[in-house]
């Protein structure tokens, strides 16, 4: 698949049309986990147009969030104006990104499934490493299951989530939410129907 070959030039291209890709509204797994959001600040990884950072922002959060896309990141300050709410939105890949320790007091990936295996491993060590004890994660995912469905995602069974790799990952933490299920999304025109889903939310312990 080319989206593997030069990633950043077939987001750039997806992200240029006009509508936003995965709409204006929040993820519906996100949205379910708000109870257990910390107040201070966010990072949205590999946000896209927005929607999920400007979400955050509009729950009284400081907000920082960041994509590869310059055409994303466009979109989602104008989503961001449209909304009236500041959002830090950074133009970067998350290898450049400025992962500071123990800095965030929430922190969200929403279908963040472009990395390798490899990839993966370093990417969610350095979101362990920057979010602060007593600070929440929320990812939410495709699981294998969604390769049935082709609804949306990577489509390569490498790339895709299970329990058992997040309780790998982020076993350290108090594990507040892990489901596998399936549900109809609808968000945009780059996620709808039926799918195979993971959700995970959880607290880094203090101390």
């Amino acid at each position: 698949m080319s989206t593997f070959n030069n990633p950043q030039q077939t987001w750039n291209q997806r992200f240029a049309a006009e509508h936003y890709v995965f709409g204006e509204a929040p993820n519906a797994y996100l949205l379910s986990q708000a109870a257990h959001l910390s107040p201070g600040n966010a990072l949205a990884v590999a946000d896209g147009e927005g929607r999920n950072g400007v979400w955050l922002a509009q729950q009284g959060l400081q907000v920082d969030a960041f994509d590869f896309s310059d055409n994303a990141i466009r979109k989602a300050h104008a989503l961001a104006q449209n909304r009236q709410v500041a959002v830090n939105f950074v133009c970067s890949d998350w290898q450049s990104f400025d992962w500071q320790p123990a800095h965030y007091d929430n922190l969200v990936g929403i279908f963040f499934q472009f990395a390798t295996p490899e990839e993966r491993a370093a990417l969610f060590a350095r979101m362990l490493s920057s979010l602060k004890p007593g600070g929440t994660l929320i990812i939410q995912g495709y699981t294998p299951r969604q390769l049935d469905f082709n609804t949306g995602g990577p489509g390569k069974l490498a790339h895709l989530y299970d329990e058992s790799l997040m309780l790998d990952a982020f076993g350290e933490l108090d594990i507040l939410d892990l489901r596998t299920y399936e549900a109809e999304i609808n968000e945009g025109t780059g996620h709808q129907g039926m799918s195979g889903l993971l959700g995970l939310t959880a607290r880094k312990r203090l101390g």
